[in-house]
């Protein structure tokens, strides 16, 4: 390990210089031509970027022990991706970082072009009140049109409409981020520049994004509108721009980034009707911090894994990186944290899937969220392979016992999440679907009830809402089975059954990623192989060694147990009476 160099070829914040040197022979060295590059990456393992340096693929010919590459920020077109993969080199960004700088920066940018601003501030300090010549407009009841839908699009989205403007959004697939938000009306590109009020563009550098506002979408684009580009500059063609500009369709535009940058001499910038920023959206010092410690929290986990798998998949993680897919009882978690102090081991380590740069917990999101309460920076968990089908999403629906039926339906009529409409049992499916339900409840007379969210309700936080309130009310218990008969049979005492729709195992990890989750006790994941009764140290777990000193560890512990047959495979199912 010590002799694994990083390379800092442009400037990142300092906790992430410290985290790599802990580990790592750290090289900064900024500022360099490819061919100052070329002549010094062939003793490195790893280089971290932010936008300035780029790693081409004759920076890659020269750096035969090249194992990452890291960019401190989004977007990865300033790496040559293609042969990194090509040639077994891990490509690893920080993409969610900088997202709430970005947003702000947009926001700033919205409210810099409707009012005024810089131009009120520089008339003013050169002795001139244009008071009356700076009328400005409002955000209130504007039409916001946001162009790509991910990370950055929908802190936006949540700002726009924290201001009262409507939201249109235009993003090239659809996405179960964009099915799931409800305050949001997705649409096609030229419907949305020919309804909005202020264009804003939030879609990766690709070369189908290259030029995708140009002369033609400038053209239909609303007269009077306002434009505005925080995410890369090829995306919009400025000689199209400057010309919608002098015309007067477009009444001005807000750029922080540019075809070619610096951009100190360009004509967009010097143009009256534009407000420049020198690509700053993602420069505060939070959203620095951030990207520098994600990244060398990445750099380290790949340069520090052990060459040798364990047989049994167990892998030490950085506990920021790990995610919950489902809403956590806080009494559990407090529970298991005494439990922690007093037995000072980890029985059974979490199962968890990588999924777009993170990994969610699949099982044991309780042991994650206590151990994220008692401070610790790492995790040991089960990494399990989607692409080995050894995994199955199964959904448990919810027996109300305690409280009455009549006074379930009542509190669900209180709820205000939630509406629900009494249907024909015997066409439930087709009721779900016609209605948008969110569950149906059924009661002993067969009563049948979907609940669905309340009018311009997010689907997912209704779902939320109303699980976390009828928990906190009633005597609820699991089961698998959606026949009332069944159920009646497992809970004499039931009082009515909640069903939910069947989650699969990609529309978890797809919401886990949008930052949302399910709600607590409607998901079971089956995972064949599972590791049981590690009994691991929590000590050890949460002391200040490098990673790397934890992950040999580890493998040395499993690799001991293996040796000495402390280890056995059941594999039928079976029930485990102190958990």
């Amino acid at each position: 390990m010590g002799e694994q160099k990083v390379l800092i070829a442009d400037k990142i914040a300092d906790v992430g210089v410290d985290i790599l040197s802990k580990n790592f022979d750290v090289v900064v060295q900024t500022g360099m031509t490819e061919d100052e590059l070329c002549a010094i990456i062939g003793d490195f393992s790893a280089i971290v970027v932010r936008s300035a340096t780029k790693v081409t693929q004759r920076v890659m010919d020269a750096a035969p022990k090249l194992k990452v590459i890291a960019r401190a920020g989004a977007g990865l077109d300033n790496v040559d991706v293609v042969t990194a993969k090509a040639r077994g080199i891990e490509v690893v960004n920080a993409p969610d970082a900088n997202t709430r700088a970005v947003a702000e920066h947009t926001m700033g940018l919205m409210l810099a072009l409707a009012r005024h601003l810089p131009e009120a501030d520089y008339s003013l300090k050169h002795g001139q009140w244009k008071k009356s010549a700076l009328l400005g407009t409002g955000l209130y009841g504007k039409t916001l049109g946001i162009i790509g839908f991910g990370k950055i699009g929908r802190e936006v989205a949540n700002r726009a409409l924290a201001f009262g403007m409507h939201v249109l959004v235009n993003q090239r697939r659809r996405t179960p981020e964009l099915d799931l938000e409800g305050d949001v009306s997705a649409v096609d590109l030229f419907d949305l520049l020919k309804q909005s009020d202020i264009v804003t563009i939030h879609v990766p550098l690709k070369p189908e994004t290259v030029g995708m506002i140009g002369e033609t979408e400038l053209a239909v684009i609303k007269r009077g509108a306002y434009l505005i580009n925080t995410a890369r500059g090829s995306i919009v063609d400025e000689q199209a721009l400057l010309e919608a500009l002098d015309s007067g369709r477009l009444a001005g535009a807000a750029l922080d980034v540019f075809a070619e940058e610096p951009a100190v001499d360009s004509a967009i910038v010097q143009h009256p009707k534009v407000i420049s920023t020198p690509h700053i959206a993602a420069s505060t010092s939070d959203a620095q911090q951030a990207a520098a410690i994600t990244v060398a929290d990445k750099i380290t986990a790949i340069l520090t894994a052990v060459s040798i798998e364990n047989p049994l998949s167990l892998h030490i993680l950085p506990l920021d990186n790990v995610f919950p897919h489902e809403e956590i009882d806080p009494s559990r978690v407090a529970r298991l944290v005494s439990r922690f102090q007093a037995e000072k081991i980890l029985k059974n380590p979490p199962i968890v899937a990588e999924w777009e740069g993170k990994f969610v917990v699949l099982d044991g999101a309780t042991r994650v969220t206590a151990l994220k309460q008692m401070g610790f920076a790492h995790l040991v968990a089960q990494v399990v392979s989607l692409k080995d089908a050894q995994v199955e999403a199964q959904t448990w629906n919810h027996v109300i016992q305690q409280m009455t039926a009549d006074e379930f339906l009542a509190f669900t009529e209180e709820c205000t999440e939630v509406t629900h409409v009494e249907v024909d049992p015997n066409y439930i499916e087709d009721s779900m679907m016609e209605l948008g339900g969110i569950c149906y409840v059924v009661t002993p007379d067969f009563r049948t009830c979907v609940v669905r969210a309340a009018p311009d309700g997010s689907r997912l936080d209704a779902l939320n809402g109303y699980v976390a309130k009828y928990i906190a009310a009633a005597d609820v218990a699991r089961t698998r089975t959606d026949n009332f008969h069944e159920a009646m049979i497992e809970y004499p005492k039931m009082n009515a059954l909640i069903v939910f729709p069947k989650f699969t195992v990609e529309q978890i990890l797809q919401i886990s990623s949008i930052g949302k989750t399910v709600p607590a006790g409607i998901t079971r994941m089956v995972v064949s192989g599972r590791v049981l009764r590690l009994n691991l140290d929590l000590k050890r777990l949460q002391s200040d060694e490098p990673l790397a000193i934890k992950s040999a560890w580890l493998n040395d512990t499993v690799h001991a147990l293996i040796e000495n047959h402390h280890v056995r495979y059941y594999e039928e199912p079976v029930y485990l009476l102190d958990e």
